[in-house]
């Protein structure tokens, strides 16, 4: 079997990106650990059942990786949270004060809302559809 394992999210700060994704929208923090260059090996991951693609935290080193944080995809949306349960996702993630860019639409593919993480990242919050 073949899966994307991690996908890379430049932040500013650890310790915020961790609170972020654990507290607001529920990720469990799955490694944090130190490296020797004083860096640090940070991965969240949403859960659920199976395999899923969980996200290196990486602070950005430089001017160049600091300006690409929060719109690390030219503004548009680049991340897809999917649920079993939309509405319970969208109410917790409301009270925790998760931005949500738009009102809750219904569309043939399922449930769906762009909110931003906490530095502008788009993302959608997603409850596909039954087949």
């Amino acid at each position: 079997m073949r899966r994307v394992a991690l996908v890379t999210l430049v932040v500013h700060d650890y310790d915020e990106a961790i609170r972020f994704y654990t507290e607001a929208l529920g990720f469990r923090l799955a490694e944090d650990t130190p490296r020797p260059d004083g860096s640090r090996w940070v991965v969240v991951e949403p859960g659920g059942d199976g395999p899923g693609t969980g996200l290196l935290l990486a602070r950005a080193k430089d001017a160049a990786q600091s300006a690409r944080v929060g719109d690390q995809t030219g503004g548009r949306v680049g991340f897809f949270l999917h649920t079993d349960d939309f509405a319970r996702d969208h109410s917790r993630m409301t009270a925790a004060g998760v931005t949500f860019l738009e009102e809750p639409r219904h569309e043939p593919y399922g449930t769906v809302a762009v909110f931003q993480d906490l530095y502008g990242n788009r993302w959608d919050l997603l409850q596909p559809a039954a087949h």
